[in-house]
């Protein structure tokens, strides 16, 4: 008799419920995207030298919303977006998604969702050998530490975006921090 070995199937990198429980506020629907958040990604995007982008997002109407807006700006501002790809908030993998948002080797990826939303979808862009969260943005209601919590162990230092009013949020090695906030306080 011949001794047969198995690999033991790769573990899912979906997020469990009970996980999802300990972070209500992440599955909130994402917000509406604001004119300054807008305008800055498309900055940042240019100051990043991009040129071609894949943007993905949930199906949330703020996040569709929010998508719909970012490729009519960066358009008009003369980049590409080579996709704009959407997950439902429940399906079996986000690993589709994954792969469409990082075929064609975009310059940057930038991403609208619930922060549950995203966080699942991070978990398979992860797994893409193109992928990285140093040319990845995300809208303003993306920029909380459930986020990094969530992914764990997966790092998304380097991952940034615009905050609602304009300003600009990175995530560090474990914590999202606030690079600057142009209209606090005046």
């Amino acid at each position: 008799m011949t001794p047969t070995t198995s690999t033991p199937p790769e573990r899912s990198p979906r997020i469990p419920e009970h996980t999802l429980a300990r972070y209500p506020d992440s599955v909130r629907s994402a917000r509406q995207h604001t004119a300054p958040e807008l305008n800055h990604m498309v900055a940042m995007l240019q100051k990043a030298g991009a040129d071609r982008i894949a943007i993905g997002h949930g199906r949330h109407p703020a996040s569709v919303a929010a998508a719909r807006a970012l490729h009519a700006a960066w358009t008009a501002a003369g980049g590409s977006a080579l996709d704009r790809v959407d997950w439902p908030e429940t399906p079996a993998s986000w690993l589709r998604p994954a792969r469409r948002l990082t075929a064609g080797d975009p310059d940057a990826w930038v991403l609208a969702d619930s922060i549950a939303g995203c966080a699942q979808v991070v978990r398979r862009l992860a797994q893409q050998e193109n992928w990285t969260p140093a040319r990845t943005i995300g809208f303003a209601g993306l920029a909380s530490d459930d986020l990094v919590a969530l992914t764990a162990p997966i790092s998304l230092a380097g991952m940034c975006g615009p905050t609602a009013t304009g300003g600009m949020w990175r995530i560090g090695d474990d914590r999202v921090v606030l690079a600057d906030e142009p209209h606090r306080g005046r």
